[in-house]
């Protein structure tokens, strides 16, 4: 009996040695981490550069071991070796980074960097071989991520060794406190393969002359495609001070299909592809960059410093594992004769703010410290360093905005003093006796509302600051705010468009024939909403309830043209509305974008040529989707209409990204209840206003993300969230109603843990762990009892001896970058001083925290509504 328990007892204990020797996948780490560089305590996560994530996925946390740049635009590159020596494949990407100190970050990936040292100027180069650029980023991109299944294929054989990361400090204004910066990415990695590899295709010309003085000089770039066929999911263009435009192509039987269009003087970053392009063989890649040599003496040549110029198309795409080619290069132009029949659009540039040049560029211009503080400040103030996905709306339940004394509330907007803005219908009322057949107003004897019909209030605590209005308006509907602070609104009744003053006595500026309506270019029939751009003046109005179509207009009121058309039987088409209810200007990526009320979705279209771009459409919207709102930084919001009888998705607001339109968050009131939410209003701190035509009310939702602990849910499963400063992994729940889509979004997993959820594994396997040692603990008392019980304390005596020699044994044995400086060496004419810092440089980009391949797209067609109702 005494040998059986032996036996058991060492058998126990050989297990509970190998759980201990296991402990978690972290073990495979052990010589990464004991080699691991001491880096400054001020970096957060440096401590644990690995994270697991399971049995298969890990995190890799790559920061700046705490330096503090001397100079402005200082390059500083340093290397992070794989953790392991089998392939791994990058699924995604999560920057730690402030656009107040960092101008951009570029990652490689490599064999060799160019250093061993802990960190050293780039100027030294990234890498000794051959690199590819794995992500980029930069203050207020546009984020992007890779698609479902496709990833950057590191180690093994074929796939990189070495993660170089350069960071740029453009301007150091914000290290004169001498502080060490941290900023880096965090990788999300995994060991199961990748059915698709990404890689990266450059289009670059090597030959561009631009002459002094010359206002327009285009620089093409064509290649015909002889590979397995990619798709493209994202694309970046780069050129120095002098480029206006860069565009890129697919050219298939003589079509010309956009892959994607941007201005070289907004953040470089990875933008995504609007609509996904396939490139097959035999197809040709084109680009064009158009510059302009105005305010030049001397010609200006392809190279590396300041002065020269450059002209990068980068695309992003993926391909098919067994056919994958991790990076291509295109650097002639096959086809001269074939950019006769390049798109106009190729040729216009992208309007951007003069005050943002300076800001934008990877040179540091020498300004006066009072002049970059100002700039930086405007630069915060105007685009956002991240696109943080990770925050929740909730009610201000303090706001009283329950309490106002309103009538019908049609249009809500912001002043330039951030001030709320509420356009209301007094005494009068949007009913079935509003209205004949032909949309003539019915109620004219009431006259005009007279009560104030603008009102400006305090939005901390709704004081009303200001009013006007008073009998002008018979039934207001849409309302929104130019730069300068004028009103402008529509009138349904009167089927006009007004600007008015802060004042708001008389119109500075009238659109439409008063009491008229018509589809012509002078007549409006219940034009619905107004939107100015900031930049150009022009002004878009939608139009509306009995027409279908967005009317543009110059600065001072003079037509320019129209588009869009009534919805077909079926599903909508694009361009075509079932009343564009609501407008929403997306400076950022000059586009508008328009609540398509009755065909439940958004359309977004170009400024400039009212080119449809996209859709927005989830089946948590409903059949009804009635205004949506834009905030500088890459965020939407909307809110939907009440559901038809027998449907069950609620009404409610939704926040959305704006480059993938997946929905971040949701939010209802906490008192009462939406009744007709009619419009919808954010701020750029996330502070949220709704107005609801039925309810007679305003409410208002602010973001919770500042609170350090709280607890939020996702299809019905509770977590306690850290803030993100306490750890690297972080989780990114997302609260969301318990309805039938958010279900099916639950197998969506967060790329990048938080450091709470490893500390639930860790306790999970602690725990796991010390239950054999108190099952041993346990059978160790009980002979222990029995031996004395039965044998005496001589035998005791002899049994603990045996086992204490069991445990001394087995605690015995237990306890560079793309190098385009050595490619333009070749080149005779092509300056080289200072090009591969130059040649790296990546404006950046913001990563989205959301897949964006799992929009839930409504496909199916529904039955007819119902008459749409009038509000």
């Amino acid at each position: 009996m005494a040998g059986l328990v032996n036996n058991l007892l060492i058998l126990l204990l050989l297990f509970q040695n190998i759980c201990l020797g296991f402990r978690s996948p972290l073990s495979v780490f052990k010589r990464y981490k004991d080699t691991t560089r001491s880096l400054s305590s001020e970096c957060l996560g440096s401590e644990q550069p690995v994270i697991s994530l399971g049995l298969s996925d890990f995190a890799l946390d790559i920061r700046m071991p705490g330096v503090t740049p001397k100079q402005s635009d200082t390059y500083l590159c340093m290397s992070v070796r794989l953790p392991v020596d089998d392939e791994a494949y990058v699924v995604d990407f999560k920057p730690h980074a402030s656009m107040d100190t960092v101008h951009h970050m570029l990652l490689f990936g490599c064999n060799e960097p160019s250093s061993t040292e802990n960190y050293w100027d780039c100027d030294e180069g990234t890498c000794r071989d051959k690199s590819n650029i794995l992500y980029a980023w930069a203050r207020n991109a546009p984020p992007t991520r890779l698609p479902k299944g496709v990833g950057f294929r590191v180690g093994g054989e074929t796939g990189g060794r070495y993660f170089v990361l350069q960071v740029h400090y453009g301007d150091i204004s914000a290290f004169r406190d001498k502080h060490k910066d941290c900023s880096g990415v965090t990788l999300h990695l995994t060991h199961q393969k990748q059915p698709l590899i990404a890689g990266m295709y450059l289009m670059m010309s090597v030959n561009t002359v631009i002459p002094p003085g010359e206002k327009v000089v285009d620089a093409d770039i064509a290649c015909h495609y002889k590979r397995f066929p990619m798709h493209l999911f994202a694309y970046r263009v780069h050129t120095h001070r002098l480029g206006k435009v860069v565009s890129g192509y697919r050219v298939r039987n003589g079509q010309w299909t956009l892959i994607g269009r941007q201005s070289p003087q907004l953040p470089q970053a990875f933008y995504p592809v609007e609509h996904p392009v396939d490139v097959s063989y035999d197809d040709i890649l084109a680009a064009r960059c158009v510059f302009s040599g105005e305010g030049r003496t001397t010609e200006t040549h392809i190279g590396g410093t300041a002065n020269d110029e450059m002209c990068n198309f980068y695309i992003m795409y993926y391909m098919e594992a067994k056919h994958a080619v991790s990076y291509m290069t295109c650097t002639q132009n096959a086809n001269p004769e074939m950019f006769r029949n390049i798109p106009q659009e190729a040729n216009i540039p992208v309007p951007i703010k003069s005050d943002m040049l300076k800001m934008t560029h990877g040179h540091h211009e020498e300004t006066k410290d009072s002049d970059t503080s100002s700039l930086l400040q405007q630069a915060k103030k105007e685009e956002e360093e991240i696109l943080d996905q990770d925050f929740h709306i909730e009610e201000a339940v303090e706001w009283p905005g329950l309490d106002l004394k309103l009538g019908q509330v049609s249009g809500l907007a912001l002043d330039p003093e951030n001030n709320l803005v509420v356009f209301h219908r007094g005494d009068h009322v949007w009913d079935e006796n509003s209205f004949d057949s032909k949309f003539v107003y019915q109620q004219r004897g009431l006259g005009p509302i007279e009560q104030n019909t603008i009102l400006v209030l305090n939005p901390s605590n709704a004081k009303l600051l200001h009013s006007t209005g008073k009998s002008l308006f018979y039934l207001p509907h849409g309302l929104s705010i130019d730069k300068n602070g004028n009103y402008w609104v529509t009138d349904v009744a009167l089927h006009q468009v007004f600007k008015l003053g802060t004042e708001g006595k008389e119109p500075l500026l009238t659109l439409g024939v008063a009491l008229q309506p018509g589809s012509d270019k002078n007549h409006f029939c219940q034009p619905t909403d107004v939107a100015v751009d900031p930049i150009t003046s022009s002004i878009y109005v939608s139009d509306g309830y009995c027409n279908s179509r967005i009317i543009q207009f110059s600065p001072d009121g003079l037509y320019v043209m129209q588009w869009g058309e009534e919805s077909s039987l079926g599903r909508a088409r694009p361009g075509q509305f079932h009343i564009p209810h609501s407008l929403a200007l997306i400076p950022d990526f000059s586009q508008l974008c328009v609540a398509d009320r009755e065909n439940g979705r958004i359309q977004c279209f170009r400024l400039e040529t009212g080119e449809f771009t996209r859709e927005i459409k989830h089946k948590s919207f409903g059949r009804e989707l009635f205004a949506v709102s834009y905030v500088p930084g890459g965020l939407l919001f909307a809110v939907n209409g009440m559901p038809y009888p027998g449907e069950a998705e609620p009404v409610q607001g939704f926040v959305m990204n704006f480059s993938t339109g997946e929905i971040i968050d949701f939010f209802i009131p906490l008192r009462k209840s939406f009744e007709m939410p009619h419009d919808i209003v954010a701020s750029e701190d996330r502070t949220v206003f709704v107005g609801d035509v039925h309810a007679r009310a305003v409410w208002k939702f602010a973001s919770t993300e500042k609170v350090e602990h709280r607890s939020v849910k996702k299809a019905g499963i509770e977590v306690q969230e850290i803030k993100e400063s306490e750890a690297v992994a972080e989780v990114r729940l997302k609260n969301k109603p318990e309805s039938a889509h958010s279900l099916k979004d639950a197998d969506k997993q967060p790329l990048v843990q938080q450091a709470s959820s490893t500390g639930v594994s860790f306790v999970l396997i602690t725990t796991l762990l010390i239950i054999p040692v108190v099952v041993l603990l346990a059978i160790l008392i009980f002979i222990r009892w029995r031996k004395t019980t039965v044998y005496g304390a001589d035998e005791e005596h002899k049994l603990d001896s045996s086992s204490g020699r069991i445990l001394g044994r087995l605690r015995g044995k237990g306890g560079g970058g793309i190098n385009l400086g050595n490619f333009f060496a070749s080149h005779k004419g092509y300056s080289r001083k200072g090009f591969d810092r130059l040649s790296t440089e990546g404006s950046d980009q913001e990563k989205d925290e959301d897949d964006g391949t799992d929009s839930e797209e409504e496909c199916s067609a529904s039955p007819p509504p119902p008459a749409p109702s009038s509000s």
